[in-house]
């Protein structure tokens, strides 16, 4: 689905960017994992063209430069760490914003945007001003919107999510991943994802990207990447193996 080849970035001597090799499988999703600055949402800006790169990027084995904008945006979905809204939109209306390269009635769309709000719990939040919405809130409504977004795919698409879960509280965190998994092994989806918590990493990802000074310095199976020694490596800290739930490794 999508390969990133000799990825550059850099800003004087310093590489902001530097990635040789990535490929993303529908079906997959991918953890990236790193310590603050090392890259990890400079990648995800440069797969969601929003930063320009030297390097080739190809989605569906084509330049994703040479996509057409709207059907680009039917296809990959990009929720960014922050979103500033303007103006008092209510929440039903900044989910609405996803149908933009759509074709959808308006009775289609309204019963998208409630469909997708209760998929990530804010449907309760239809018809409240987004400002007086809390953190947590705002991201599961813009969250909709992006799944709002790839509803009209012919292909299975990308989804690409910078810190899903940074304003969550634990149900969330959990219901949020659960659902970024489902749509990868029921729907053929392929998500990335920017996680904090390599515990999330280990029991939802398939596959793990570490990344350190703005390189790859690591990929594979999530069990295989994140040990005591690498996590060492890259963050300089040494966590404790506590145990194994479900054969997965839970790390403190």
């Amino acid at each position: 689905m999508l390969e990133l080849t000799n990825l550059r970035s850099q800003s004087g001597k310093m590489p902001h960017l530097a990635v040789e090799q990535l490929r993303i499988e529908t079906g997959m999703m991918v953890g990236v994992a790193g310590p603050n600055g090392s890259g990890k949402s400079t990648l995800l800006r440069a797969i969601g063209g929003d930063l320009s790169v030297a390097g080739d990027i190809l989605f569906y084995q084509r330049s994703l430069r040479h996509w057409d904008p709207l059907d680009r945006a039917r296809h990959l979905a990009a929720l960014p760490q922050f979103s500033q809204i303007g103006f008092s939109f209510t929440a039903d209306e900044i989910v609405a914003m996803g149908m933009i390269p759509l074709s959808l009635s308006r009775q289609e769309g309204r019963q998208q945007v409630a469909a997708l709000m209760k998929d990530t719990d804010c449907h309760h939040l239809i018809g409240r001003a987004f400002p007086s919405l809390s953190g947590g809130e705002k991201q599961r409504v813009h969250l909709a919107r992006v799944l709002l977004q790839l509803s009209q795919a012919t292909q299975p698409p990308l989804l690409v999510l910078d810190e899903p879960t940074s304003a969550q509280d634990l149900k969330q965190q959990h219901r949020i991943l659960a659902l970024a998994r489902s749509l990868c092994r029921q729907r053929g989806y392929a998500v990335i994802a920017v996680l904090h918590d390599l515990n999330h990493v280990l029991r939802y990802c398939d596959h793990c990207v570490l990344m350190k000074e703005g390189r790859l310095s690591a990929q594979g199976k999530p069990g295989d990447v994140l040990t005591q020694n690498t996590i060492e490596a890259h963050w300089e800290y040494r966590p404790q193996l506590v145990g194994h739930m479900e054969s997965i490794p839970v790390f403190v």
